[in-house]
């Protein structure tokens, strides 16, 4: 994280890989940038601190194989774009723009997921458990 409290980063990343970014509202979200700096991905989910946001995408990163995507008209403009559906149906993950063709999206996400196996696994601190107090509360 920097000295303005924003950004976390992968070592490496500032050019391509996984990033994770304190947004406006206080919480983190993570993209994913391929080698040449473009986003490729974004996170739909706020996450409360940046490891929790890294445990997220390292969840991702391993059950990369398996993901698939819904690809939707975007509802302004001219565009498709993919989104991987989480639990309840809400966006897990989606493109970080809209692709003039169907099947140029198509192939977007099968870049995505391809980049996505490739990041390296994460070494994640486990999350801190909450002390309780000597009188039990």
């Amino acid at each position: 994280m920097n000295a303005a409290g924003r950004g976390h980063t992968a070592a490496g990343a500032s050019r391509g890989g996984f990033r994770a970014e304190r947004a406006a509202d206080g919480r983190y979200r993570w993209q994913l940038k391929a080698p040449n700096g473009r986003v490729v991905a974004i996170t739909a989910a706020a996450f409360e601190t940046a490891g929790e946001a890294e445990r997220g995408f390292d969840g991702l990163r391993l059950g990369a194989a398996e993901l698939t995507a819904r690809i939707t008209h975007v509802r302004e403009g001219i565009g498709w774009i993919w989104v991987v559906p989480g639990s309840r149906a809400a966006p897990e993950v989606r493109s970080s723009r809209a692709y003039e063709r169907y099947a140029t999206c198509q192939n977007a996400f099968r870049r995505f997921v391809v980049l996505l196996a490739k990041q390296p696994p994460r070494e994640l601190p486990e999350p801190v458990a909450r002390l309780r107090s000597v009188d039990g509360r």
